[in-house]
C-alpha cells in the first residue's frame, strides 16, 4: 500500500534510512559496528543501535520484575516467588551485563551479538527445561522448595560468578572476545595480572558458578546436576581447545603461565 506521493504507508526505520542520502559511517557511542573476527554470521537479530536498545529496554523489564518478585514476595499466586524472580533478574542482568562490559571496555568488538542471546539453541532450552523443572516441582512437590539455604549458597554462587566474569572481561579489556582467536592481532597481550593470575579462564570460570547457582537458587537437583555434567564438559573441551591457540600466539611464556595458574574450574587443570 501506497501514499499518494509514492512513498509506501508502511515502512519501518531500515526502510527510511535507505531513502535517505548516504552519509559517512557514523562514528558515535551508538556505533555497532565491531572487527570483522568478532562477530559470527547468520545470527538473525539486526545489529543496529534500535536493535540494542530494544534488547535493552525488554532485559531491563525483566530484571525489574523479577528483582521485584525477589524483595517484595511471597505473591498469592502459587509460581511468583522469590526464587523465580531471583532467577529472571540474575539472567537479565547476565546478558545486559556481557552488551554493557563489551561496550565500554572492548567497543571494538561490540555488536548486538555482544548480549549472548543467540547463544545456540540448547543454551536457551537448558534454561527452558530448569524453568520447568523449577515449577513442576513447586506444584506437584513444593516441599522440595523449602530449604532457604541451598538458594541463599546459590545466591552467593551467581554473585561470585557474575563479578569473575565481568571482572575478567573488564580486566582483559580488547584482549578479551566472546569468539576464540584464530589469529593473533597486534594488539593482543598476554594478561596474567589482576584476577588472572588467580586463574587462567576467570570468565569461563564466572559463568560456571553462575550456572550452577540459578540451579541451588531454584533447588533444581536434576538440572543442577544436568547443568554440572555438560557446562563441566563443554569448557574442559573449550579450554583445550583455546590453549592451543594461546601457545601459539605467546609460546613458553603461556606454557609457564599454565603451569603456574589453574582455571579455578574442578578437575580442569
Amino acid at each position: 500500500m501506497a501514499s499518494p506521493n509514492g512513498i509506501p504507508a508502511f515502512e519501518g526505520p531500515e526502510d527510511v534510512l535507505r531513502r535517505r542520502p548516504a552519509a559517512p559511517a557514523p562514528q558515535g557511542p551508538l556505533e555497532t559496528s565491531p572487527i570483522p573476527t568478532a562477530t559470527r554470521t547468520g545470527t538473525r537479530i539486526p545489529n543496529t543501535p534500535l536493535a540494542a536498545s530494544a534488547i535493552s529496554f525488554i532485559l531491563g523489564g525483566l530484571f525489574f520484575s523479577g528483582i521485584s518478585m525477589a524483595l517484595a514476595g511471597p505473591y498469592s499466586y502459587w509460581w511468583c516467588t522469590r526464587q523465580l524472580g531471583f532467577f529472571c533478574a540474575a539472567w537479565a542482568a547476565f546478558h545486559w551485563g556481557e552488551f554493557a562490559v563489551t561496550a565500554g571496555w572492548n567497543r571494538e568488538k561490540c555488536s548486538v551479538d555482544s548480549f549472548l542471546l543467540e547463544n545456540g539453541s540448547m543454551y536457551h532450552i537448558a534454561h527452558g527445561v530448569a524453568v520447568t523443572e523449577y515449577l513442576l516441582s513447586l506444584w506437584f512437590r513444593p516441599g522440595l522448595k523449602s530449604f532457604p539455604y541451598v538458594s541463599t549458597i546459590g545466591v552467593v554462587l551467581v554473585v561470585i560468578g557474575q563479578v569473575l566474569r565481568s571482572g575478567a572481561m573488564i580486566h582483559a579489556a580488547t584482549n578479551f572476545s566472546h569468539q576464540v582467536a584464530f589469529r593473533k592481532a597486534e594488539s593482543h597481550q598476554l594478561v596474567t595480572d589482576g584476577i588472572y593470575a588467580w586463574s587462567r579462564h576467570p570468565s569461563y570460570a564466572g559463568f560456571f558458578y553462575w550456572a550452577l547457582g540459578t540451579q541451588l537458587v531454584l533447588q533444581n537437583s536434576v538440572s543442577f546436576v544436568v547443568y554440572l555434567a555438560i557446562l563441566w564438559r563443554f569448557f574442559n573441551l573449550r579450554t583445550k581447545y583455546e590453549e592451543q591457540a594461546l601457545v601459539r600466539f605467546f609460546g613458553q611464556d603461556y606454557v609457564r603461565y599454565r603451569e603456574r595458574v589453574g582455571t579455578l574450574i574442578p578437575f580442569i587443570r
